[in-house]
């Protein structure tokens, strides 16, 4: 039976915003979407597409110049256009975030253009746009209004020299020299496409490796390549400040040192969107970093207001932000709800090769909180990659001691984003590893060393 909700107000049109929305309306909700800097949000206009567009011009760069023992001939230097390149990347954002708004507009959803305020948990009050000042009464709210680069006081961007992952789509020649403050997720991802474009890049890491929230191994394997093909990575180096020089720019490391290039790129995380909304009027709880706090059905501490994506910081990934805004409608307009297992959820580094995760770590094994039985297999054994000459890689599966369950795996391949789903299915199926050895896989394929890796977990009954 449906609860009597049906006005919806959005403050945000990100994935988790315009997922949400389409729930909404699925469900006969009267929908409003108030977004500031466009349908589709960071994920589609400034971080997830454009950024995997340009990452994938460069893992064509890294095919042709590691082509030369499949017999292919170069015939010369081969070299990328930066400034093609970003107008690329910067119309398929365009195009994603159009067909993003004429899939709401299908479903009779309207969007504002501009900020909005929460006047308590029932009204939104528009500012900016051409419905400034617009008060819309709502039943529900849901905030999906993303984040922002994090920036510090010494090191500020100026979108020329200086940049976050926001401002490099600007750049129409490819810097002599990139220095990458931060070796997590988004300043890897970037450092190894703008190494594969032919960039000479140092990497400032303030840890012992790289990816330090990540599986250790597949970390290693990362690092190792790019060291290999000429990345200079700075380990236990720590960023004091960034500033412009005569032609370029200067790091200045906190031992003393000095890193100098042409332009320097910060990775330094993100800031939750979550101050002027009026949240604390609603009784809406934040954490000590400024994000929301939710519970698995995307509810607040505020009444009838929920929020999704990364303003609350819960695995910041579009597909959880998606995930989130439509559990958040599904149970608030009564339909049947599935709370949020993030024990499901799969992820993906585009690194070159490529890191993909789902279910238990290594790190949670090795620290005994949960127990797990484990095998890794090494690609350089797997006929087809042995075909296209890949060397770097495994795959790593964890299953129930026992029941023999998949409980986790780990890819680090080519393309590892589209081979971690077999292991993903199995997570959220609890299928054991039987059952994944037991389907037949195509020869010869990497998606086989999958299957190979769930027999060797093989227990006799």
């Amino acid at each position: 039976m449906m609860v009597d909700v049906t006005r919806v107000v959005i403050l945000g049109g990100g994935p988790g915003g315009y997922e949400a929305a389409l729930v909404a309306a699925q469900l006969d909700a009267e929908v409003t979407v108030v977004d500031r800097d466009g349908v589709g949000g960071a994920a589609v206009l400034t971080d997830c597409v454009p950024s995997k567009t340009l990452i994938a011009t460069a893992a064509v760069m890294t095919a042709v110049e590691e082509s030369d023992e499949l017999g292919v001939s170069r015939g010369g230097e081969v070299t990328a256009d930066l400034g093609v390149v970003n107008k690329r990347v910067l119309a398929l954002a365009g195009a994603q975030s159009a067909d993003v708004a004429e899939r709401l507009a299908r479903e009779d959803v309207r969007v504002v253009i501009g900020a909005a305020r929460l006047d308590g948990p029932q009204t939104a009050v528009v500012t900016g746009g051409d419905a400034d000042g617009e008060r819309i009464d709502a039943d529900t709210v849901l905030v999906a209004t993303g984040a922002r680069p994090r920036v510090l006081d010494s090191a500020q961007p100026d979108g020329e020299r200086i940049l976050t992952w926001q401002q490099v789509y600007g750049l129409r020649e490819l810097p002599e020299r990139l220095i990458v403050v931060g070796s997590g997720v988004t300043g890897l991802e970037f450092a190894g496409a703008y190494l594969a474009l032919g960039c000479e890049v140092v990497l400032v890491s303030s840890r012992d490796r790289v990816l330090p929230g990540e599986d250790a191994d597949a970390a290693r394997v990362v690092e190792d390549v790019y060291r290999r093909r000429g990345m200079t990575v700075l380990a236990r180096s720590r960023m004091a400040s960034v500033e412009r020089s005569t032609d370029g720019v200067r790091v200045r490391l906190t031992d003393g040192g000095t890193v100098d290039g042409s332009h320097c790129l910060l990775a330094l995380g993100s800031v939750p969107n979550t101050e002027d909304l009026g949240l604390e009027g609603c009784a809406v709880g934040l954490d000590a970093r400024g994000f929301i706090e939710v519970d698995r059905v995307s509810r607040t501490s505020g009444r009838g207001v929920y929020a999704a994506g990364d303003c609350t910081g819960v695995l910041m990934l579009a597909s959880v932000a998606a995930m989130q805004g439509r559990i958040a409608m599904w149970h608030a307009l009564g339909d049947a709800v599935t709370p949020l297992d993030l024990a499901q959820v799969s992820s993906n580094i585009f690194t070159s090769p490529e890191i993909a995760t789902v279910g238990w770590t290594q790190q949670a094994v090795d620290s005994g909180a949960v127990e797990a039985e484990t095998v890794t297999l090494q690609l350089d054994g797997n006929a087809r990659a042995k075909m296209q000459g890949v060397r770097d890689g495994f795959v790593k599966l964890f299953c129930r001691p026992g029941t023999g369950t998949v409980a986790g795996g780990v890819v680090v391949a080519p393309q590892a984003s589209e081979l971690i789903h077999p292991v993903a299915l199995a997570v959220a199926s609890r299928l054991t590893v039987d059952q994944v050895a037991h389907a037949f896989t195509v020869y010869p394929s990497i998606s086989g060393s999958v299957a190979e890796a769930a027999r060797r977990l093989h227990r006799r009954a």
